[in-house]
């Protein structure tokens, strides 16, 4: 059974990251491609545009339908089940995010899908 984490791009990786999956559809604002250290960049399980844009707009408020949607994207995307073959592989995956929010955001329901997958 493959160990999950979520961490936050900006923060430094370790060893104890295992894996470590960059899942957001762009580059993390700041970071150069020397010092962001990962091993896969997984684009195309991202929230789509519109969906990710819909749930900036008010992430308070749209917490819960983001994460309904966004667990429908990815049950729904062809690229998720060659993804979740991947994260099995492993025995300890990082999942990497952009977001300041460190409650609300991709990874964690990317995480939860996976889990509740089994």
């Amino acid at each position: 059974m493959t160990q999950l984490k979520i961490k936050r791009a900006y923060d430094t990786n370790n060893d104890i990251d295992g894996y470590r999956i960059y899942i957001d559809r762009l580059w993390p604002q700041g970071l150069s491609h020397e010092t962001f250290h990962y091993d896969l960049w997984e684009k195309q399980i991202s929230p789509s545009t519109e969906l990710r844009e819909w749930f900036h707009a008010d992430p308070t408020n749209r917490w819960e339908g983001f994460k309904e949607k966004y667990a429908a994207e990815l049950k729904s995307n062809p690229a998720f089940g060659e993804f979740k073959k991947i994260v099995e592989s492993h025995p300890v995956v990082t999942l990497l995010y952009s977001s300041r929010n460190e409650e609300h955001n991709n990874a964690v329901v990317v995480k939860e899908v996976l889990e509740n997958q089994g």
